[in-house]
């Protein structure tokens, strides 16, 4: 039997969470730079709490008008006091709710310009230090900002997406191409059984790329994002998957 953790990005506007957190075994809720807002933030948290999920940070750049997927132009200090400012505003939150913080993990663009980017990896590392020995960070495998925050003794997750398509390079297949998210349940579950069971993952050019991953990331923005995780929920036992709350 694997085991499994299933995150989903939550917080951001949709109003999805009452469906999905029961499905999930950690959750990244917006701070404010992309999306979110105090509600947001303490509503999903209170949930996250009911139903054992564990909570994490979700920084990105400050960009709210394109939801964090476009890259930015933004000086290190800038860059590095915002990510500051939008973990103290989730945290102080969380405090409130009398929560712990599991781990970070970064969104959107800025997710993927740390992963290739030394320079970017290093200021988003120094913006969160304060919190490598209290909470993990989320990276994908075989990524810059992976090598980086090991070498700053960070622990660090590989994370995965169960529900994006990936280039040869182990990049995800950007939004702008008709086929880079995957929404049908059956495909999202043979993608995962692929990376789980056989440590691979097959790539929009039918190849196969070794990867390793602790945590596979399913949207919460996806239209039928609750669909998905209810057939995963009932499918993933049938083939010696288990998600691990």
């Amino acid at each position: 039997m694997h085991t499994i953790d299933i995150n989903c990005d939550v917080g951001e506007g949709v109003g999805n969470e009452q469906e999905i957190l029961p499905l999930i075994s950690s959750c990244n809720i917006a701070c404010g730079g992309h999306a979110g807002d105090e509600n947001t933030i303490r509503t999903v948290l209170q949930l996250a709490l009911k139903n054992n999920v564990k909570i994490g940070a979700h920084p990105s750049y400050p960009d709210k008008e394109n939801f964090g997927r476009q890259s930015i132009f933004i000086s290190d200090e800038n860059l590095k006091e915002s990510i500051k400012n939008q973990l103290a505003f989730f945290l102080s939150i969380l405090k409130e709710e009398k929560g712990v913080m599991h781990h970070i993990k970064a969104h959107g663009a800025l997710y993927n310009d740390i992963a290739k980017t030394k320079n970017l990896a290093t200021v988003f590392l120094d913006s969160i230090k304060d919190y490598k020995t209290d909470a993990i960070l989320y990276v994908p495998y075989n990524s810059v900002v992976a090598f980086e925050a090991q070498k700053r003794g960070f622990t660090i997750a590989f994370e995965a997406f169960a529900d994006r398509n990936y280039n040869d390079d182990l990049s995800l297949v950007s939004r702008k191409e008709p086929n880079s998210l995957l929404k049908e349940g059956k495909t999202i579950l043979a993608h995962i059984k692929e990376m789980v069971i056989n440590g691979r993952v097959k790539t929009i050019n039918n190849n196969f790329m070794s990867i390793i991953s602790q945590t596979y990331c399913i949207h919460g923005d996806t239209v039928n994002a609750s669909e998905i995780l209810m057939y995963l929920d009932k499918e993933l036992p049938n083939h010696n998957i288990t998600v691990l709350k």
